[in-house]
């Protein structure tokens, strides 16, 4: 049976693709026909995610960079295409966050959240570019409710993934006489990953998130990486600067009941 989101033959790249919902997402794409290359930090989880990868049958590569340093993705860039050819769907999910009052966090500490999500960010698409097939190319970056919401303990993410948001305008904007499409997914509270955990690190504020979202479940992996296939489709060929919550309609309003479980899971008051 073919795959309802076909990516067959395509060379699909995932920033940040070897853990959490990148992961997800690559391992999405490979059962929907495509070359995988993943890039993360680290090179033992790079490895682990491409013998996953590989595992579901995909051909997949990955490679180790640090989204903060734009000569060594524009390398890495090179080096993928090398492999796979010119990229078709290019994933930005880079991100880093660690929740923290605003007058507790350090010069640095908001620089690196800024350095990882928003230069980071900026880093990959430029690099990407040259690479994309043209027309037809789509860029997808995993935003945060954050860009849009404001939240306690989340100055440093809140500004950082709003930037997030201007690029993908502006890009699509930029880019799409060239045939380039470029949209932000926003994902709710995932399951079973590390934002949550530090976002909810208790089972109070557990279940009060899942209590919050309309459809009264946290979201799944799987749900994020089936609207980064939609938006790279040929379903999706006519979207280009949208941000698109992939929520359960948890930003019509729930922010406040997670926001108010945080703060007593973090301050104990």
């Amino acid at each position: 049976m073919t795959h309802p989101f076909d990516h067959s033959g395509q060379h699909v790249f995932v920033a940040g693709g070897t853990s959490g919902i990148n992961l997800g997402v690559a391992e999405a794409y490979a059962a929907a026909g495509a070359r995988v290359t993943v890039l993360s930090r680290k090179q033992d989880k790079v490895d682990a995610a491409v013998a996953r990868l590989k595992a579901l049958g995909a051909e997949a590569q990955g490679f180790a960079g640090d989204v903060r340093d734009p000569a060594r993705i524009e390398a890495v860039f090179a080096e993928a295409v090398a492999g796979f050819g010119d990229l078709n769907v290019l994933i930005s999910g880079a991100a880093g966050n660690f929740p923290a009052p605003a007058l507790g966090i350090s010069a640095n500490g908001f620089k690196s959240v800024v350095d990882i999500d928003l230069l980071g960010t900026f880093h990959v698409v430029k690099a990407a570019f040259p690479h994309l097939k043209k027309p037809g190319g789509s860029i997808v970056n995993i935003s945060a409710p954050q860009a849009y919401i404001p939240m306690d303990f989340q100055m440093h993410v809140c500004a950082a993934k709003a930037g997030v948001d201007m690029i993908t305008r502006v890009g699509a904007l930029e880019w799409g006489g060239f045939g380039v499409r470029v949209n932000s997914i926003v994902p709710g509270p995932i399951e079973d990953t590390e934002g949550m955990a530090r976002l909810a690190p208790t089972p109070e504020a557990q279940e009060a998130t899942r209590q919050s979202v309309p459809l009264g479940r946290y979201g799944t992996k799987a749900d994020i990486a089936h609207a980064c296939l939609f938006l790279s489709s040929p379903y999706g060929t006519y979207i280009s600067g949208v941000v698109l919550p992939v929520d359960g309609g948890w930003s019509l309003g729930g922010v406040a009941a997670m926001s108010a479980t945080m703060k007593k899971a973090l301050t104990g008051g």
